[in-house]
């Protein structure tokens, strides 16, 4: 079955890549229309930038470790970020950064969502694009957003006043409180807190969070915008800060990486469990994503290794590790793995559908004419890298427990395929330092879409994917698992699923903002309330009576950019999920605040003119 199914995907990918290039959008088939549940997702989200210590909590374990540069965050992970520290992760070619004293996390992932959680601090979102079957969701405790347009936008939660803050600087927002919803436009900030309406004003004067942001925007500005990859393909940025391009006769655009001699792709990283995907590579390098999750490798005469990203005209499909293993004859227990070669097809171990391998491979397999796997030449096959299968499963780093193997016995070994089958063990999930629980608020977040339910535990999981061989679980598997066993999902604060908001009201016409004053310290952003907010302090909360959000009010004639888009009615309430954990509360020195006076955005880089993606969806109508 898999011989006959390779040559199908194979001769459809050929015959696609076969009729004549022209200029076109990106392509790619819309993620919810003929691709089947049990396909992973083709996105993923990228821990790029760590600065400070940041901890980490897979979907499927209980334990916290220290997180990992370039490790795939998808469904159920988490990240906290320490008191000093700070994080960026990149969705597509989004970026979200989160301040100190944030607790993150993804309650869903795939094609179709994104949504997070903020429990706790602040982040802020550069939504380049934002495609019509997309939603892009932030749950907080007192409520949900929807980003509506691409832009620039910051939300902010303050466990100590139950409070939540979300400022539009660019594009447009929508937040939904329980039973109310209010749009937002650029350069308005809402606030919103238990027991109290939304209250709508001019945009929270910047701090030093917000500088930070827009130096991180600036360096991404700063670099060449080129058409040799496209620009939904995360981590692109990494490939014009380091290496550079070199144009080859046969291939086009090639990447050269910035490496010594004896470098071979796939040798300086380790191996980590991610499902769905199963066994994925996780690279050292600084720049080590977009080259060893998309496109093929290939030594050149006089540049030597060279990355080949495929045709940038097709919508990049995220794959964990673009390898052939090999094994058997005098490998005994030791497994290895080389690079795949231009126009040489992967397959993924878990038997996936037509359509997800005709898409991962679409922008590569042009010339395919074999009957099976077992009959590819494939050009890479003598750049083998070998480890034992116990450092293999143990997430070790490769540079330092590689096995020198003979010429003799890698010719004698055996094509395994994409899968090494090897048994993962907990430490091929929590692949860094484990350490002790952070000191995170335990309140529940607000969801406006239901999520999955919570992730089954990997202790669960094992003995199922030993009999699987390593290979990832189904999702019919894990179901069976959650029924079996109700006790195994992993221990999560609680998710709360709202009940549907009246229409939005209109956003209101920004106000007259004073001059720019002094700035604000950051400590201070929540020390003076907004107008009309509710007062704290050590006696009870008097709140004022909740402002009408749901009553329409007339745009101003001169904003036409700012016109709603008509809402859609919410998905119908879910059971919530299980209880929250009791933690110690989180220390509150750099909670956001709002500022006391408000005041003229800053001055950031204006960002390079995109082109227009492709479907996963139609592209919203931009903002005029």
């Amino acid at each position: 079955m898999m011989n006959r199914l390779f040559l199908v995907t194979a001769m459809s990918a050929a015959a696609l890549l076969a009729q004549p290039q022209m200029p076109m959008p990106m392509q790619g088939p819309p993620p919810t229309q003929g691709q089947p549940q049990d396909d992973p997702p083709s996105r993923v989200a990228r821990l790029n930038w760590i600065s400070g210590d940041v901890a980490f909590q897979p979907a499927t374990v209980d334990t916290w470790s220290n997180a990992t540069v370039n490790y795939p965050l998808t469904t159920g992970d988490h990240l906290f970020v320490n008191p000093g520290a700070r994080a960026e992760l990149h969705i597509d070619g989004s970026a979200i950064r989160l301040s100190a004293n944030s607790n993150f996390g993804f309650l869903n992932l795939n094609d179709a969502i994104v949504q997070m959680s903020l429990n706790q601090g602040s982040l802020e979102i550069r939504l380049r694009e934002l495609l019509q079957n997309d939603t892009f969701e932030i749950d907080t405790p007192n409520g949900a957003v929807t980003l509506l347009r691409a832009g620039e936008y910051r939300v902010d939660a303050d466990p100590d006043r139950n409070a939540t803050m979300v400022t539009v600087r660019s594009g447009q927002a929508q937040m939904f409180q329980d039973g109310n919803s209010v749009l937002l436009a650029p350069h308005q900030t809402v606030w919103f807190q238990q027991g109290a309406g939304p209250d709508v004003r001019p945009e929270n004067m910047r701090d030093d969070f917000d500088a930070f942001v827009a130096s991180r925007d600036a360096t991404e500005d700063g670099l060449p915008r080129h058409e040799y990859v496209p620009q939904s393909m995360v981590g692109y940025q990494d490939l014009y800060a380091y290496g550079h391009w070199v144009l080859d006769p046969g291939y086009g655009q090639v990447w050269v990486p910035p490496v010594g001699p004896g470098w071979s792709p796939y040798s300086t990283g380790r191996w980590a469990f991610v499902e769905p995907w199963g066994w994925t590579w996780i690279d050292e390098a600084p720049w080590g994503f977009a080259p060893f999750h998309y496109g093929r490798w290939a030594r050149l005469p006089g540049i030597g290794w060279a990355w080949i990203p495929g045709e940038p005209r097709f919508r990049p499909v995220y794959a964990p590790a673009l390898v052939g293993f090999i094994g058997g004859g005098g490998f005994g227990v030791s497994v290895g793995w080389f690079p795949l070669g231009p126009r040489e097809p992967w397959i993924p171990a878990w038997g996936a559908s037509r359509v997800y391998i005709d898409n991962v491979n679409v922008a590569h397999v042009t010339n395919v004419n074999v009957i099976n796997v077992t009959n590819v030449t494939y050009v890479n096959r003598q750049s083998v890298t070998v480890v034992s299968q116990a450092d293999f499963a143990a997430a070790r780093p490769v540079g330092a427990v590689a096995i020198r193997m003979s010429p003799a016995q890698l010719q004698s070994a055996q094509v395994l395929g994409s899968g090494p089958q090897v048994v993962p063990v907990r430490a091929s999930v929590a692949i860094g330092a484990t350490r002790g629980a952070p000191a995170i608020s335990a309140r529940a977040v607000v969801a406006r879409t239901p999520p999955p339910p919570a992730p089954v535990s990997f202790d669960a999981r094992q003995q199922m994917l030993a009999q699987n061989h390593g290979v990832p679980l189904k999702p019919s598997q894990v179901a069976q698992i959650r029924t079996q066993q109700p006790a195994a999902v992993v221990s999560r604060p609680a998710v709360q699923t709202m009940r549907p908001a009246m229409p939005a009201s209109a956003p209101p016409a920004p106000m007259n903002r004073p001059a720019a004053t002094a700035p604000v310290n950051p400590a201070d952003r929540m020390n003076s309330r907004p107008p009309g907010a509710p007062s704290v302090g050590t006696q009870p909360v008097q709140t004022r009576p909740a402002q009408p959000a749901t009553t329409p009010q007339p745009a101003t004639p001169a904003q036409p950019a700012t016109q709603p888009r008509t809402a859609q009615p919410p998905a119908a309430p879910a059971s919530t999920q299980p209880a929250a954990v009791t933690h110690t509360p989180a220390p509150t020195d750099s909670a956001p605040r709002p500022a006391a006076q408000p005041a003229p955005p800053a001055q950031r880089p204006a960002p390079a003119k995109q082109t227009k993606a492709p479907p996963r969806g139609k592209p919203e109508e931009e903002k005029k």
